[in-house]
């Protein structure tokens, strides 16, 4: 069955700069690429990190931080 929903604009094993824009309940950090919402353990609101996606689902990603952000990150 095709997946009729938005396209899934990150993938696993690939890094992006961002900027966390929020903080989950749990205390991860929170950051958006284009309007997709990807969870970051160990990381907090303002940061301007370079992150690794480890996890990939339908309507969320998780990633983990793996330095600091090298250029500026795109828009969420």
């Amino acid at each position: 069955m095709a997946d009729i929903g938005k396209p899934v604009p990150v993938e696993k094993d690939k890094e992006y700069d961002v900027v966390i824009d929020a903080q989950g309940s749990k205390g991860d950090g929170i950051a958006h690429i284009q309007g997709f919402v990807v969870f970051i353990p160990n990381a907090k609101m303002g940061d301007k990190v370079k992150i690794k996606v480890t996890g990939v689902m339908r309507t969320f990603a998780t990633g983990e931080v793996t330095g600091p952000a090298t250029a500026e990150p795109a828009p969420a």
